[in-house]
């Protein structure tokens, strides 16, 4: 007879066989769609088949796969229903209630095509996957390190779909205004607290991969009591370091490299003094200075990470949008392509294919992330074969037979012929 088992792996055979066959005729664009009666039939399936699977791990990585495997293995479903249930609270509505506000939804709302969208959550099902199988596969510490990792990433990817509006403007309202208790919504709006939150789970998870860097096996075991003594010590240090350097003032969406500048200043100062206190208090007896340098690289990576975070996941959106005009950019050392996109986004929004410049030592470089594609006639040649929407120019001089020419073939092909200008006016007191 066929062992238990065996039987296991027979039936999810026969489930993945099956769910294939649906996926044939459901992928984008569908011809059939899956009821309550089939998601409520694979959900159940996966809840279980999870916990079956489980012991397999469970005799090396111990309770923390037991508990973390079935969790990381179903992230995506957890993800979505806590955002949705969250989010439908907090603008009045019944979490009973549908709507097109799941993570798909948010994402073909922020601009993705629905293929992108899907390609996005089973990226971030098979990472997770990979992350459950590696309590199997290496040490558990290190399945713990990098769960931990996945899910603050998770969290904040979280926040970023929840600014996306995808109730109505009375819905909108309520959420702003809260229908629940006013302490809780005014520390959801405190973005600071926040802030202050997550860093308080960047610098453990710094400090700790930093040790098992550092140390390994039997080094580690014997060390670990030195993590937990000094983890107090490095967190407070570290915390009012970036305090005192300003690293609680800037804004996400606007990260840049002097704010780069900023954090790591915030980390050599907290590194410092988190040394000076340990030397003070323990004598730096069995401490290792390698473990504080290569913390001091992973904060600073995890701390500029997590800032730059909105605004890499607004490039990606902005890079592969399904919708938009096809824009090229002709000049390269104007205006950023940020101000760019702030000038016309809200009237032409625009779909950055490259950028055209006459400087022959421009050509073949990438300006932004976007190539510069030729010069003046590789442009015309865009134009004639339609293979733009709208040129926008971004020169401060452009001789003027070359600027009629581009005026004509514009008109001529239906392209709109877009021009950035800035006017600073004197502002006067209205009596």
């Amino acid at each position: 007879g066929v062992g238990p088992a065996r039987g296991v792996e027979l039936y999810v055979l026969a489930l993945l066989g099956a769910t294939l066959g649906f996926l044939a005729y459901n992928f984008h664009p569908a011809t059939i769609f899956m009821g309550d009666t089939g998601s409520l039939f694979l959900g159940l399936n996966l809840g279980v088949l999870t916990l079956m699977a489980t012991p397999y791990g469970a005799g090396k990585a111990g309770v923390l796969s037991v508990m973390a495997a079935p969790v990381l293995l179903l992230v995506i479903p957890i993800f979505d229903t806590t955002l949705v249930t969250a989010l439908r609270v907090l603008s009045g509505r019944r979490p009973s209630q549908g709507g097109r506000d799941h993570t798909s939804h948010r994402l073909v709302a922020i601009g993705l095509s629905q293929r992108t969208a899907v390609a996005i959550l089973w990226l971030l099902a098979a990472t997770s996957g990979a992350i459950a199988l590696s309590f199997d596969m290496v040490d558990a510490s290190w399945g713990g390190i990098m769960t931990g990792g996945f899910l603050l990433a998770m969290i904040i990817f979280a926040v970023y779909l929840a600014r996306v509006r995808v109730y109505e403007n009375a819905d909108f309202a309520r959420l702003r205004e809260g229908s629940i208790t006013p302490l809780v919504v005014d520390f959801m709006y405190k973005r600071r607290v926040a802030e202050v939150l997550l860093d308080a789970c960047l610098i453990p998870l710094a400090y700790l991969t930093a040790y098992h860097l550092r140390f390994e096996g039997a080094l580690l075991a014997g060390n670990y009591r030195y993590f937990l003594q000094s983890l107090p010590v490095v967190l407070a240090s570290q915390l009012i370091a970036l305090f005192v350097v300003g690293g609680y003032r800037g804004a996400w969406r606007h990260f840049g490299m002097m704010d780069a500048v900023v954090f790591a200043k915030g980390v050599l100062l907290g590194t410092v003094a988190s040394l000076l206190v340990i030397l003070y208090a323990y004598r730096f007896e069995s401490y290792s200075r390698a473990v504080f340098v290569i913390y001091a690289a992973l904060l600073l990576l995890l701390l500029a990470g997590s800032r730059a975070s909105f605004r890499l996941l607004g490039e990606f959106v902005h890079r592969r949008q399904a919708g938009g005009e096809r824009c090229v950019v002709y000049g390269t050392g104007g205006a950023s392509l940020s101000t760019i996109r702030e000038a016309f986004g809200d009237r032409v929004p625009l779909r950055v294919v490259g950028f055209i410049d006459d400087d022959p030592n421009q050509h073949r470089l990438r300006v932004a992330g976007y190539p510069v594609l030729g010069n003046f006639q590789t442009l015309l040649d865009m134009i004639g074969r339609n293979a733009v929407d709208c040129v926008v120019l971004n020169t401060r001089i452009i001789a003027v037979d070359r600027l009629g020419h581009l005026e004509a073939a514009c008109q001529t092909g239906g392209i709109d012929l877009l021009r950035l200008q800035l006017h600073v006016k004197p502002f006067s007191a209205v009596s």
